[in-house]
């Protein structure tokens, strides 16, 4: 019986669950999952869980903090005033906002606070610090296409470069 290894592309059902048990992702109704294992598409809890899975196995298991999103870093919770913003909208506590750093990678932030004059945004990731309980099913397990002669980071593993 084949099983997943580094290297495959596999298609998961999942659900993610918190402690309390809510709900905080999930395919269900949904297409599933599809991914390269062991190329980051996904946390490496995550991806470390599937390795070793057969085709139509379920499986449940927990991830720390560790091993899926990290510890919250409240160095990472910013005072930003409301003219950075530009006036191209009135900002809203729970609204997603893209940041653009320096080197021009952008990177999620979480309004936490709307204040007179500036917003409070959080830029950890909004699932650090939570251990997390995921219910998987592997639905299929394919070989990784050959290469297809490109390192750039745009590259669909599955269709080869986008240039």
């Amino acid at each position: 019986m084949r099983t997943v290894k580094q290297g495959d592309l596999v298609t998961v059902h999942y659900t993610g669950t918190l402690e309390n048990g809510e709900v905080f992702d999930s395919s269900e109704g949904k297409e599933p999952l599809n991914f390269q294992v062991g190329s980051g598409m996904v946390i490496q809890g995550f991806n470390d869980a599937i390795v070793g899975m057969a085709e139509g196995e379920e499986k449940e298991f927990t991830l720390s903090p560790e091993q899926a999103y990290g510890y919250r870093d409240e160095r990472l919770v910013k005072d930003v005033p409301k003219h950075m913003l530009g006036g191209r909208f009135e900002p809203e506590v729970g609204m997603m906002l893209a940041i653009q750093m320096e080197d021009g990678s952008r990177v999620p932030a979480t309004i936490t606070e709307v204040r007179d004059d500036s917003i409070v945004i959080d830029l950890n990731p909004p699932l650090a610090g939570k251990t997390l309980n995921f219910k998987v099913k592997v639905v299929k397990i394919s070989d990784a296409p050959q290469s297809f002669g490109c390192n750039c980071s745009t590259c669909d593993p599955t269709k080869g470069c986008g240039f």
